[in-house]
């Protein structure tokens, strides 16, 4: 396993892979989740993602879900000490808010991340999260009381890192500017939708943000700022050549980063999945993959991704594509 450390220095130390779990619980029943962890924490994979409204779209499910497995499995293997947790709060369905979700998220309001922390805690079953996310922005509330309110949970030792995922780059800075300019823990983290292929101009991704080129210049310039990138392998895309793109990614030139992509993987003797993978990590600004996976056998595929070297020439064709 390789290793980085999260927010410039400022945080705690994680493998370079992050395995999400939001399927956990849902659509991946307990046996399968707890054998990709168990696989996972084998592998020194120590940095794990999840959410309080994970996976709530699902039929029947309440988005307690993967919470409520991750600290069963924690529970279980007496793993809490040695696992990076991170999960999120913004996005959960709140029924006071109306019946139907997303329209009833809960918000970034001072009370929602207070009641989102105590909840998270509970089905974690931890007295601290090592990095929590403003899951998705909220325009409705100030950015001084989301950024207040999630300074106190710091404050407070319930929280360690903080982060900030589908948010617009001007908002994220600007409530990093806040926190500095009254002295508090600002945002260190930023996760948002990223993979080698690029979206449409007009793609309409709804709540979830793509990092763009304004983000990883941002980041570049604040090394306090470290990214993530969920969705990295297009659930399942890139392996499945014969099945049509996400429309978002449905455009001509996707047509000629998927010929270079596919000869790159030739070339390195690897799969498509792991030239994305060891592309995200590896470039100008290094991106910590968080890992989709509903199997082992895909979980040791996107390990291997780790051996993964690309030389300079591979991965200019890759960039200028």
């Amino acid at each position: 396993m390789r290793f980085r450390t999260l927010g410039g220095g400022r945080g705690p130390e994680v493998s370079a892979l992050c395995l999400g779990t939001l399927p956990f619980g849902t659509t991946v029943d307990e046996e399968t989740a707890y054998a990709i962890l168990d696989r996972f924490a084998e592998a020194g994979g120590t940095f794990l993602d999840t959410a309080n409204n994970y996976a709530c779209w699902v039929p029947g499910a309440t988005g307690d879900e993967s919470e409520l497995l991750l600290g069963r499995w924690l529970r279980s293997r007496g793993a809490r000490d040695r696992t990076v947790l991170a999960t999120k709060v913004g996005a959960r369905p709140d029924p006071s808010r109306g019946p139907e979700w997303p329209a009833n998220l809960e918000g970034l309001g001072d009370k929602a991340v207070r009641d989102g922390i105590e909840g998270s805690l509970r089905r974690l079953g931890t007295d601290r999260v090592d990095l929590y996310y403003a899951h998705i922005e909220d325009r409705d509330v100030p950015l001084e009381e989301t950024v207040g309110a999630l300074a106190g949970l710091v404050r407070d030792g319930s929280v360690g890192l903080l982060g900030a995922s589908n948010h617009a780059t001007w908002r994220l800075a600007e409530a990093r500017r806040i926190a500095e300019a009254q002295g508090l823990p600002g945002y260190r983290a930023v996760q948002q939708r990223h993979t080698y292929l690029r979206p449409r101009p007009d793609a309409d991704s709804g709540l979830q943000r793509e990092t763009d080129g304004e983000l990883v210049d941002y980041a570049e310039a604040h090394e306090d700022l470290t990214l993530l990138g969920y969705s990295t392998l297009m659930h399942g895309g890139y392996a499945r050549p014969e099945q049509p793109l996400l429309d978002r990614y449905d455009h001509p030139g996707s047509v000629v980063r998927l010929r270079v992509l596919r000869e790159v993987a030739a070339e390195a003797g690897a799969t498509v999945n792991q030239v994305v993978l060891a592309w995200l990590m590896d470039g100008r600004v290094p991106v910590v993959p968080v890992l989709g996976v509903s199997s082992v056998a895909q979980l040791d595929e996107s390990l291997a991704a780790l051996d993964l070297r690309l030389d300079a020439a591979q991965r200019a064709r890759l960039d200028t594509a």
